[in-house]
């Protein structure tokens, strides 16, 4: 059975610091391994297409709590260019 997909409010009350791709995939509404696969060829290309940070550890992927929240909550960490 699948695990219930936790909610914002969840997330914040949670004490550990990382969360996995299985994890924010629900709440992001793709499939964990579309975040592996996506965060490993950032990472090969020097960038990031997540509006939070992400973390590789050899084949392990990691995403920082807090900024993933304030992602979420439309405080992005990433520039936008607004063009004039």
């Amino acid at each position: 059975m699948k695990p219930k997909a936790m909610t914002l409010e969840e997330l914040k009350a949670l004490d550990k610091e990382m969360l996995v791709p299985a994890e924010v995939a629900p709440i992001l509404g793709v499939g964990q391994y579309s975040i592996n696969v996506q965060v490993k060829e950032d990472k090969q290309s020097g960038k990031n297409s997540f509006c939070f940070p992400t973390i590789l550890i050899r084949t392990r992927v990691l995403i920082p709590r807090r900024p993933f929240i304030k992602a979420l909550e439309g405080e992005s960490e990433k520039q936008e260019f607004s063009g004039a």
